[in-house]
């Protein structure tokens, strides 16, 4: 990490997306990822170094030609060809596996704010369950989101989509739903995503640190209009973010957008003509 020290700061971050303590894990994977593509660049300079050097060394000159000594076997090099790599990848293995348990670890006494998300298609439903409060995306009509391809042009406007609203230093705890098939939550400077899945729940929990205007979007191909499952994210002071919570309570949108919006999407069971068993 110190040979990069003196780069630009999109060089430190290996070009990921954000800034410096975006969220409280963000910062742990840019040096995973940066430290991954600085081993992997040194092992591929040592390794192209040592072909260079035999290729010189050991090329045939004119007037050699007496066959050169072969060996079967060289069993301290083949040693150490095993040992070495078995090791990397232990390193690497034992670094991601830290630095995706901190990522995935739920300790809901942390928790300040509660969040459900629903995607369906083509847009989000988030319920903010410690204000029994909702917001979700347009049209309304939560169960017929194709409107036609002039609304859907004209609601792919990123200040058309929906919102999500977190208080900056407070710990969030999404809970992740779908209504219909398999999407994917994704805050692309958060560095981490979600799958929200039929029949399933998915949790994580994080931290955002930095005050700002964020995008969101799905990152699993759902269907037919997967681009246009956009939404913002403003990571706002507890005063903003309470009194946008009061907003959603005055417009009415007080309660939770819950199942009964799903759409079934479980197949029927086959029939095989098999005998009934009591």
């Amino acid at each position: 990490m110190a040979a990069i020290s003196s780069c630009s700061p999109a060089v430190e971050r290996g070009w990921m997306p954000g800034g410096p303590g975006t969220t409280d894990h963000t910062d742990g994977v840019v040096q995973l990822w940066t430290g991954s593509w600085i081993a992997a660049l040194l092992v591929g300079v040592l390794v192209w170094g040592l072909l260079i050097w035999c290729v010189v060394a050991y090329r045939k000159r004119k007037d050699d030609h007496q066959l050169p000594v072969q060996l079967r076997y060289h069993l301290p090099l083949e040693l150490l060809y095993t040992f070495v790599p078995v090791l990397m990848v232990g390193v690497l293995f034992f670094y991601t596996v830290r630095t995706q348990d901190a990522i995935t670890s739920i300790d809901e006494d942390a928790t300040d704010v509660s969040i459900q998300v629903y995607g369906r298609q083509w847009s989000w439903d988030f319920n903010y369950l410690d204000y029994d409060v909702w917001d979700t995306g347009q049209p309304a009509d939560l169960n017929n989101i194709s409107t036609g391809q002039a609304g859907l042009d004209e609601y792919a406007a990123q200040d058309e989509v929906p919102t999500l609203y977190l208080p900056v230093g407070q710990t969030v705890t999404f809970t992740l739903n779908s209504r219909d098939v398999i999407h994917s939550f994704w805050i692309p400077e958060f560095l981490y995503k979600v799958d929200t899945t039929p029949g399933r729940t998915n949790t994580f929990q994080v931290t955002p640190q930095v005050e700002g205007d964020y995008y969101g979007r799905c990152a699993e191909l759902c269907g037919e209009y997967h681009a246009y499952m956009l939404f913002n994210v403003k990571v706002v002071p507890q005063e903003e973010f309470e009194q946008h919570m009061a907003d959603l309570a005055a417009a009415g949108q007080t309660g939770q957008l819950g199942p009964e919006l799903d759409r079934d999407v479980a197949p029927e069971a086959p029939d095989f003509g098999g005998e009934e068993e009591h």
